[in-house]
């Protein structure tokens, strides 16, 4: 008969990437007290990774190896099980439009859930709660536009907007003009009155 260990590792290990764990999740396999210490004996082990207090995840084999899951992976996976809206931060979305060439040392995620910290191998993930607003069409150009102009802040709202316009499709415009509603006056003031001005294409 397989140890509460055993069953637990089998258990993770049929996962795919990036899923987490937690002893609430896994009680089938044995009383609270019995999964606790299975899952610490796991961490020590190698097994799993305790990305914080209470929550581990998987480590990937490779042919070369074992590495940590991908950060994207770990925290869709969050957000899949908790039912929050995440999304990359203000920062980053800067980068992807190339309005920032700042790299943080550690990767910040917008959250509507509670502000936390993750840390998976070396590298540590912030998880940073902001209003709902600014997690609107969270996998979109449009989007990231939205949430690097939230991230700028209304005196830097004209310059950005300038740079980011012809980066963005005809229809990844509308979409981010859609995105105003909900938003902070100066906000939608910007996006109405700028960034699609008559005659623009």
């Amino acid at each position: 008969m397989a140890t509460t260990s055993q069953a637990i590792k089998a258990y993770a290990e049929a996962l795919p990437e990036g899923a987490t764990l937690s002893a609430k999740e896994l009680l089938h396999f044995g009383e609270r007290a019995a999964v606790d210490q299975a899952l610490s004996r796991l961490v020590k082990r190698g097994a799993l990774m305790r990305v914080r207090r209470g929550l581990f995840a998987v480590p990937v084999k490779t042919r070369f190896g074992e590495r940590a899951p991908s950060v994207g992976a770990v925290v869709e996976n969050i957000a899949k099980t908790t039912g929050e809206r995440v999304s990359i931060s203000g920062a980053s979305a800067a980068n992807i439009l190339g309005l920032s060439t700042q790299n943080p040392a550690r990767q910040i995620f917008w959250t509507s859930g509670p502000s936390r910290h993750l840390k998976l191998g070396a590298q540590e993930i912030e998880l940073k709660h902001v209003p709902s607003w600014q997690l609107r069409a969270p996998n979109s150009r449009a989007g990231h536009a939205f949430r690097a102009l939230a991230y700028f802040g209304q005196s830097e709202a004209r310059e950005t907007l300038n740079r980011i316009k012809p980066q963005l499709s005809e229809e990844e415009r509308r979409e981010l003009l859609g995105l105003r509603v909900g938003a902070p006056t100066w906000m939608a003031k910007e996006l109405s009155a700028l960034a699609f001005p008559a005659g623009s294409p």
